[in-house]
């Protein structure tokens, strides 16, 4: 589809230590973010893709990924 953006944000489990950056720095984090034994990033629809959970992740565990296969 043109014009779509298919976004997804990746989470390295063996990186990951759930310390809630991500949730905490993340302009709609309430609504994207579940802290578990790792982070998950739900609810994409909220995202801005700005990337400052990427950039301030202090494991390096979040990659975005755009147009990305579905």
């Amino acid at each position: 589809m043109l014009g779509v953006l298919i976004l997804k944000i990746d989470v390295d489990k063996d990186k990951c230590t759930a310390c809630g950056e991500c949730k905490d720095i993340c302009p709609k984090g309430q609504k994207i973010w579940t802290i578990n034994k790792i982070a998950h990033a739900d609810n994409l629809q909220y995202c801005h893709v700005c990337t400052i959970c990427a950039s301030r992740c202090p494991e390096g565990a979040i990659t975005m990924i755009r147009n990305a296969s579905q």
